[in-house]
């Protein structure tokens, strides 16, 4: 058995192993935060469901054998005393195992209870091949044995409780091989001309120029960034359901959606090298947009939800888009994306403005992404400083817009809106030294130790530069040696491990940092940088980390932190280079 192609080398605990396109994965993960001892094949459709149970197997005892799985981006392997096998995916839908030393048990994954659930198994009539149909998925898969031996096959048309696989082997010294794939009702026998190691190659191959194309500035100053591309390039997925695009999940373990602000922080990392899959992320929750303008909380394969929106960063998000793109959009692209701005930009101006308000409120912390921040503690429908200032570059984004689509009329109310929203936020929220949240209902007013209460910094160079220091000086008391904790870590209300009451978080660091730098900021945007870098380059991609230690925590394969990362490095790698080539000149 030959090697594989180098490539970064990670733990599938962390990471899933899959390719672009493929909307399963393989990994032990087969529940939220449900980790097993086999690696299972993971589908995303319909929900996460753990499929199948891939267990290798000593060939002379019939047992589990002790392995070590270790993957890079082209190929998982399973190594032992006695042998190994090697698994690569062929396609977005198939995946190819060879083995030597050691055999395979291919199970359903979870016991079938009654005849109408779980997953049946037969042997596909004619072909030697076996299929596992699965109802939590809607879907077949099908192992078709290439070489090597049916050793056992288990379970076969069998109705209820009865475990069912198959068990593939060879002869001492032999290698076998088989194929799996996931289809829908029917599929010819398979066939294929590419050897294992052509499969390998060409999965490497796909991966590379994925890297080359979004990374091309990585250097040994930015370690991660393979891992990162990595991140992102495996957890897309081809449109199905409700998935209207090629989509980056948030994650391939249980964060299998795509939330209505996370896809913002992929598209950006995207944009320089894939402009058209960026423009498919920024674009995929405005293809579920409602009657009244609102984008939905979540887009899932089988589910939208509505039942809470995100904030309004998407003209913060268009603006450096539009900037990082190669080629500028198309008058066409133009009209529609600032017709669904516009039309989001209204929903927080009509719907979640209370008659007589200038300033648009939340209806409950999941609104502002920062779920259970403790601005939120007091009450839960309120006004709050980050959605008036998100608010405030939106509408500028629009009147910018509106100026190159020729339509002054709009660019003068988008102006006008803009610059009143920002006059009462700096008039009703901003006491002198810093900004207060207020009860939507009553008019009361608060503070907390949130870092929320600081993101008016993403207002740059439109802020006063007296607020703009004032809350700099504040973040920098967020600043621990890892990062920036979401909450002081001196209030009581702090917690390790209490999302967005403590850890540190990629998308308020990538929103302050960026806001920071544009208000003139730049040590303490660095610093930010620096901290933040170091800590995915130690500590993965983690949805959220441990402010006070650097722990990776929660999904361990966030997509939008391994994006945050991109930027960042990327800026960090330009920034080096004007240096250099300044001290050069």
């Amino acid at each position: 058995m030959t090697a594989a192609p180098s490539g970064p080398a990670f733990s599938v605990h962390d990471i899933p192993f899959s390719t672009r396109g493929s909307w399963f994965g393989i990994s032990p993960v087969v529940a939220e935060k449900t980790i097993a001892d086999d690696l299972h094949l993971v589908s995303h459709q319909n929900g996460m469901h753990a499929v199948l149970r891939l267990v290798p197997l000593d060939t002379t005892t019939g047992d589990r054998a002790a392995t070590g799985p270790h993957a890079t981006p082209s190929l998982l392997s399973w190594t032992g005393a006695e042998g190994r096998i090697d698994l690569s995916y062929e396609s977005p839908d198939t995946v190819r195992l060879r083995g030597a030393g050691l055999g395979l048990h291919i199970g359903a994954a979870a016991a079938t209870l009654t005849p109408f659930s779980g997953t049946y198994f037969y042997p596909e009539p004619g072909t030697g091949a076996y299929v596992f149909t699965s109802y939590e998925t809607g879907r077949r898969y099908r192992v078709t044995v290439l070489s090597g031996t049916v050793a056992e096959a288990s379970g076969t048309q069998r109705l209820g409780s009865a475990a069912r696989g198959v068990t593939i082997g060879a002869e001492a010294g032999a290698v076998w091989e088989v194929a799996v794939e996931e289809y829908e009702t029917a599929r010819r026998p398979y066939a294929s001309s590419a050897s294992f190691g052509q499969v390998v190659a060409a999965a490497h191959g796909a991966f590379s120029s994925f890297v080359d194309a979004v990374a091309p500035w990585r250097s040994s100053r930015t370690p991660a960034a393979e891992l990162a591309a990595y991140v992102l390039w495996s957890a897309t997925v081809r449109p199905r359901g409700f998935v209207t695009r090629p989509a980056v999940l948030m994650s391939k373990h249980w964060m299998d959606k795509v939330w209505s602000w996370d896809h913002c922080f992929n598209a950006l990392a995207l944009a320089p090298g894939s402009p058209a899959l960026a423009l498919d992320q920024f674009a995929l929750p405005f293809d579920h947009q409602d009657e009244t303008g609102a984008l939905p909380d979540s887009v899932a394969h089988s589910e939208i939800l509505y039942n809470f929106v995100k904030p309004p960063i998407h003209g913060w998000a268009l603006r450096h888009l539009r900037r990082r793109l190669p080629d500028p959009l198309g008058e066409a692209e133009l009209a529609e994306v600032y017709d669904r701005l516009a039309r989001w930009t209204d929903f927080w101006l009509t719907m979640r403005r209370a008659p007589g308000a200038t300033l648009p409120h939340y209806q409950h912390g999941n609104d502002s992404g920062w779920d259970n921040a403790t601005t939120f503690d007091p009450e839960r429908v309120i006004v709050t400083a980050d959605l008036s200032a998100f608010l405030v570059l939106q509408l500028r984004e629009l009147a910018e817009l509106a100026g190159k689509l020729g339509l002054p009329d709009d660019t003068r109310r988008w102006t006008r809106t803009a610059a009143a929203t920002q006059a009462a936020l700096l008039d009703e929220l901003w006491t002198g030294d810093r900004f207060v949240a207020r009860s939507a209902h009553t008019g009361a007013t608060w503070t907390s130790s949130s870092l929320l209460d600081l993101m008016p910094v993403v207002l740059g160079e439109h802020l006063p530069e007296n607020i703009g220091d004032a809350l700099a000086d504040r973040i920098e008391a967020h600043l621990t040696a890892y990062g920036l904790a979401t909450e002081l870590p001196t209030s009581p209300h702090y917690l390790d491990d209490g999302y967005w009451r403590g850890p540190i978080w990629a998308p308020a660091t990538v929103l302050i940092e960026d806001g920071l730098r544009r208000a003139g900021h730049d040590r303490l945007a660095d610093e930010i940088s620096t901290r933040f870098r170091a800590l995915c380059e130690t500590s993965g991609f983690a949805e959220n980390f441990d402010a006070l230690t650097g722990a990776g925590l929660r999904d361990r394969a966030y997509t939008w932190t391994a994006g945050s990362y991109l930027l960042l490095a990327e800026a960090h790698e330009l920034r080096h280079a004007e240096t250099t080539e300044a001290v050069g000149g």
